[in-house]
């Protein structure tokens, strides 16, 4: 792009306002308006400028600021709508099949599309990634394409300025004085005094006070982008897990999000409050509902792969034993591991007894493991028992054929084949808790004899590496928001025109009666001509005008 020369002699890159140099406005609006835009000194602005290859046009989109705006809605909105229904981690179902059926059945045609649409996990979602994604490139590129321009220019901006940038400021004045060079250097003193920054040279002053505030913006952005940088890292294996798990007592499972880590359910205990040391005022709630738990608790053992092991090798060194309680997790490795839920008397075995109908003798008994059940059970005098099928949750028939709801023990059946001297072929049963189905021709049956239960613990597994970056961005922003807003950027700049003439003119980015303030106390000083506010004069006349209507 050509630069544009100004009649000073200043080449100033291509769209810029204001001359670098004396600050003569350099586009037709700039010379026609009452007032000069001051927001980024007149610079010129990258996407401004250049709308040629496509890298600018991904620039010019990103740095719009209505662009940022739709991207902000847009995630807001979505987060909203996943609020709608639960997310994945507090709905009761384990695989993806479960968690898709579970949402159409309990929210119908809504809870499906809600699941395809992937709101049941929307923070760990493509679409939600991308959003973020964009939302920080857009917080980034609007930032660069405004800071930098605006800092090369108030670091690089001069003390004498054109007559025509002076009248174009919304606080400006002139008139005449006996000692312009006096007036000048009182000026310079009581501004001083004020805490500003001054600078003289050939009969002109530039006096600034709190340029650092302009920045403020610009510190809120990088700590918005380091907050959503911390949002990204989340998904990132080993910076952040928030998983649950069911242990049931005696199993040792892995640690899901914690890769190399096991841990042994020893024994779940739950204490109740008696009557005794409910008192009076828990006793009646003892007798409405019947049990408060006072205290429920894992005790557990945990394990780590051994460092120097073989791949595929299970043995494992106990790391250590503890009591899980309520807000009182198990910690190791940055990882923390909450109690958080249990059921009680889950079945864990049944054991039956393979009889004759006609003389009642038993061919012995067998026990069936209802989490891995074997296939062959082998009986005294000869006689076995097969498995054929095993519903772990009967609900019923559908199309003459059994259906389990869930792969939890809740309601378990059974169809065995019983085979004996007598029946070398087998006879077939169908066995379940409140049913048992088989055939009168039956010489045999299988009678339920016991069940074994067992106590789960709900535990909860967390990790955040990401909290310190998460707070570190939240303080940057914080100091961004105070910088920006108890501090201002104020200007003025007071320089000699012809004979015994002086000229003011001020400026500053917000409040703008402190600027007015301050003016009045060097002007009380310094004897500087009378300067009016173009802004009041504006809204005088507009109110004049709608009166005279």
């Amino acid at each position: 792009m050509s630069k544009i020369k100004c009649q000073c002699g200043h080449e100033n890159p291509f769209g810029t306002v204001l001359c670098e140099k004396c600050g003569r406005p350099q586009t037709s609006e700039a010379k026609e308006s009452e007032l000069v835009d001051m927001r980024y000194e007149g610079a010129a602005r990258r996407s401004q400028t250049y709308n040629k290859s496509i890298i600018d046009r991904i620039w010019n989109f990103f740095s719009s600021v209505k662009i940022g705006i739709g991207i902000i809605v847009a995630v807001l909105v979505t987060a909203a709508i996943g609020t709608i229904f639960p997310q994945k981690f507090y709905v009761p179902a384990g695989t993806e099949a479960e968690l898709g059926a579970y949402y159409e059945r309990i929210y119908g045609f809504a809870g499906k599309i809600y699941y395809n649409l992937g709101f049941h996990d929307m923070y760990n979602s493509w679409w939600f990634i991308t959003l973020i994604g964009m939302l920080g490139t857009s917080i980034i590129i609007a930032s660069v394409d405004r800071v930098v321009p605006l800092y090369k220019s108030l670091k690089k901006q001069r003390t004498k300025r054109h007559i025509s940038f002076m009248r174009k400021q919304r606080i400006y004045g002139e008139g005449t004085t006996e000692n312009p060079d006096d007036s000048l250097d009182r000026a310079a003193e009581q501004l001083k005094h004020l805490k500003y920054s001054v600078k003289v040279e050939e009969g002109a002053l530039l006096a600034e006070k709190n340029r650092f505030s302009r920045w403020g913006p610009y510190i809120n952005h990088a700590g918005i982008i380091i907050f959503l940088l911390g949002v990204l890292l989340r998904g990132i294996p080993g910076f952040y897990v928030d998983d649950q798990m069911w242990i049931r007592e005696g199993d040792k499972i892995a640690i899901p999000g914690a890769n190399g880590y096991y841990l042994e359910s020893k024994k779940f205990i739950m204490e109740t409050y008696s009557k005794d040391e409910a008192g009076e005022v828990f006793g009646e709630a003892l007798d409405r509902v019947g049990m408060i738990a006072s205290n429920y608790q894992t005790d557990v053992a945990l394990y780590k792969e051994k460092d120097n092991a073989l791949p595929g090798s299970t043995e494992l060194e106990h790391v250590k034993d503890y009591s899980i309680i309520v807000n009182k997790p198990l910690k190791f490795d940055g990882y923390n591991v909450f109690q958080m839920d249990f059921r009680l008397d889950e079945l864990k075995s049944m054991t039956f007894q393979l009889t004759e109908k006609a003389t009642d003798q038993s061919f012995g008994e067998f026990t069936v493991d209802l989490v891995d059940p074997q296939r062959d059970y082998k009986l005294d005098n000869g006689a076995s028992v097969k498995l054929l099928d095993y519903y772990p949750d009967f609900d019923g028939m559908e199309d003459g054929e059994p259906k389990s709801k869930s792969r939890i023990p809740n309601n378990p059946a059974f169809i065995f084949k019983m085979i004996t001297p007598n029946k070398p072929d087998g006879e077939n049963s169908f066995v379940a808790i409140q049913k048992t189905l088989e055939s009168e021709e039956n010489d045999y049956k299988v009678n339920f004899l016991s069940a074994e239960t067992r106590d789960i613990s709900g535990l909860t597994v967390r990790k955040d590496r990401t909290l310190y970056i998460l707070l570190l961005g939240g303080i940057i922003f914080m100091i961004g928001v105070v910088q920006g807003s108890y501090w201002h950027h104020r200007r003025i700049w007071i320089q000699k025109g012809s004979s015994n003439e002086l000229i003011i003119a001020g400026h500053t980015n917000k409040n703008w009666f402190s600027l007015k303030k301050d003016l009045d106390k060097v002007k009380e000083t310094a004897g500087l001509p009378t300067y009016e506010d173009r802004q009041d004069k504006e809204s005088v006349a507009d109110e004049k005008e709608r009166g005279q209507s």
